[in-house]
């Protein structure tokens, strides 16, 4: 099936250069067969049909877990990498400065990616040093609570918001910590999160690279 898809990709990339079709939907019967003819191959319609249907239904997977602000679901591994995001982006700021912010985030049940704002390479001794922040919270088997407030009160509570992230007027408010032993993050999030850090696990950084100009990613596991 893949290398049909393969082939299906570069008879439509060639369509979309000549083809007079008004859409997507119209190309296959407009010129896929024609084409496929002039390079060669032949087109077999009901698998070619089934693989450019399986490929709108990753495509559409693809952004509903951007959407969802990278998770790809909420199972119980996926919502232990989101609440370490949190971890990781403050001693981030701990260890870098306050300039660092979230980029962006992909997680999966294997490992996560994490974008965040600095122009510089980190340090071996500075990956090390935010990789023992990370688990130090872990090991001290934190609280995690949510608040629902307006994104003003969540701003002048401390709580950090995503620059450019449209909100809606209340917002959900995750705090790792308490204010009786003391808050280590403050984020708004629209979740979901572990209930303690204690269940994550241990935190390991595997690498931290270029993402983009002015932007570092950082890839980590729990073990």
């Amino acid at each position: 099936m893949g290398a049909l898809w393969e082939k299906s990709k570069r008879i439509r990339s060639a369509a979309m250069a000549g083809s007079t079709c008004p859409s997507m939907p119209s190309l296959r019967p407009c010129r896929t067969e024609e084409l496929a003819a002039e390079q060669g191959m032949t087109v077999n319609r009901p698998e070619f049909d089934e693989a450019f249907k399986k490929h709108q239904e990753l495509s559409r997977a693809g952004s509903e877990q951007v959407f969802k602000g990278g998770l790809l679901d909420h199972s119980e591994t996926t919502t232990k990498y989101h609440t370490a995001t949190h971890l990781l982006h403050k001693a981030l700021r701990m260890t870098l400065g306050d300039h660092v912010a979230q980029k962006g985030s992909n997680i999966t049940a294997e490992r996560m990616r994490f974008d965040f704002s600095h122009n510089a390479p980190m340090t071996a001794d500075e990956v090390a040093k935010v990789q023992a922040i990370v688990n130090e919270q872990i090991q001290r088997d934190l609280p995690v609570g949510m608040e629902v407030m307006s994104l003003d009160d969540a701003k002048a509570g401390g709580a950090i918001a995503l620059f450019g992230e449209k909100y809606e007027s209340q917002v959900k408010v995750y705090t790792i910590g308490d204010f009786s032993t003391g808050v280590f993050s403050r984020e708004v999030c629209g979740g979901p999160h572990v209930e303690r850090t204690g269940t994550m696990g241990k935190f390991t950084i595997q690498k931290e690279q270029s993402s983009s100009a002015g932007v570092r990613r950082i890839r980590a596991i729990l073990e």
